[in-house]
């Protein structure tokens, strides 16, 4: 059996209100969930994705229940927030470490969405396990901008990927190569926003205890800025039961869905032909064929006029908040906006900037992206505020 002796904390941080992250560390199995979402929702979303992979896990230790856990998570938010209309547009990040079975034994399984995320610590050297399914990270493995622009760029933070958004999931899932004495990293993303990779190193290696590293890295979070929820669960490897090759394969996507074959095919040749003399003079096949022709280009501008119409979406003020809305700003030929999400968050609680570009509309590529960037701007201004102290 591969095991580990951990340590975790979490931190509401200098700016936030409350704390929206959620935590869980056993000795079978390590959860970190970052919420989003306006009146607490964020928190509940976070909640739910803890316990309910936890609980799932435990019934199916294995890769292919990484997946089933993962999708359980996502379907109970979207449920969640059906019942509970004040709540919807909530999501929430998870990264998580579980022993599974490998070959012979167990070994160290990972599962990833969003952008909290798993290091690995060995004799001085970090390496960063997960992807974050950001905007900018993407950008980066396109080779659009560099790393260093990704860590400062506006939209490092707007997540493509998030539980409880949508109904198609896509994640990451891994199994780790590790030794005795290793230490795995999970953290939110107000961690790594506040603390660099050299701190992270500095931090938390041995010979540092547990308890003493994950105390330094909120401290230091803290001290840099502490614009968000801080959560930091820090393992070390006591027994390794699997030797895993150094280079684990890492597929992306938790659920692959076949495309469906047809059962059935048919021939040319069993196609009925109509004697020509029943039809009238001017109907001929290539008659047939040219409207057939029309009414499908037809169908497809449509189509295409109707997607155009739908298919982003952009934040605009709502009677004093920030609103999500669907469509083009302005309409687009018979197709009209429509308001699809109102955040608690107030348009004129925004930077200076902020505020004049929602005048002019913010477009987003989806849902969970609009509703991200509204976070953010509100993050940013109470990032300005002066901190009251206690």
């Amino acid at each position: 059996m591969t095991t580990w002796r951990s340590a975790y904390n979490t931190n509401v941080g200098l700016v936030r209100e409350a704390n929206e992250d959620a935590v869980v560390v056993t000795d079978q199995v390590v959860i970190v969930a970052d919420g989003m979402g306006g009146h607490a929702a964020g928190e509940v979303a976070s909640e739910l994705a803890v316990s309910i992979f936890a609980r799932v896990i435990k019934e199916n230790r294995s890769l292919a229940g990484l997946n089933t856990a993962l999708h359980a998570v996502n379907e109970a938010i979207l449920h969640d927030a059906v019942a509970h209309p004040e709540r919807a547009g909530m999501g929430t990040t998870l990264t998580a470490v579980v022993p599974v079975a490998y070959e012979d034994g167990s070994a160290l399984a990972w599962v990833n969405i969003g952008d909290s995320r798993l290091y690995q610590l060995r004799d001085g050297v970090i390496r960063q396990v997960t992807e974050d399914h950001s905007v900018a990270e993407e950008w980066v493995r396109e080779g659009r901008i560099s790393k260093e622009e990704a860590a400062v760029h506006p939209r490092r933070h707007q997540l493509t990927r998030v539980l409880g958004m949508e109904e198609a999931l896509d994640g990451d899932t891994g199994v780790l190569s590790v030794r005795v004495g290793d230490r795995l990293l999970l953290c939110s993303d107000g961690l790594t926003n506040e603390v660099s990779d050299t701190e992270l190193v500095e931090l938390a290696s041995a010979p540092i205890t547990l308890d003493d590293a994950v105390a330094s890295l909120v401290a230091r979070a803290c001290a840099n800025g502490g614009h968000d929820n801080i959560t930091v669960a820090l393992l070390e490897v006591e027994s390794v039961s699997v030797d895993v090759p150094q280079i684990a394969v890492t597929p992306s996507g938790v659920m692959a869905i076949p495309a469906r074959q047809s059962t059935t095919a048919r021939s040319s040749e069993t196609v009925m032909r109509r004697r020509r003399r029943t039809l009238p003079r001017w109907i001929t096949w290539r008659t047939g064929i040219f409207t057939s022709a029309l009414a499908g280009l037809v169908a497809a501008v449509f189509v295409i006029l109707g997607w155009f119409a739908s298919a982003s979406y952009y934040l605009g003020d709502n009677q004093g908040l920030i609103a999500v809305y669907q469509g083009q700003p302005n309409g687009f030929l018979w197709f009209h906006p429509k308001e699809v999400f109102v955040t608690s968050f107030k348009s004129a609680e925004l930077r200076p900037g902020d505020a004049r570009e929602l005048k002019k509309n913010i477009a987003e590529s989806s849902l969970s992206a609009a509703i991200r960037h509204a976070d953010n701007m509100h993050s940013a201004w109470l990032a300005t505020q002066p901190v009251v102290a206690p």
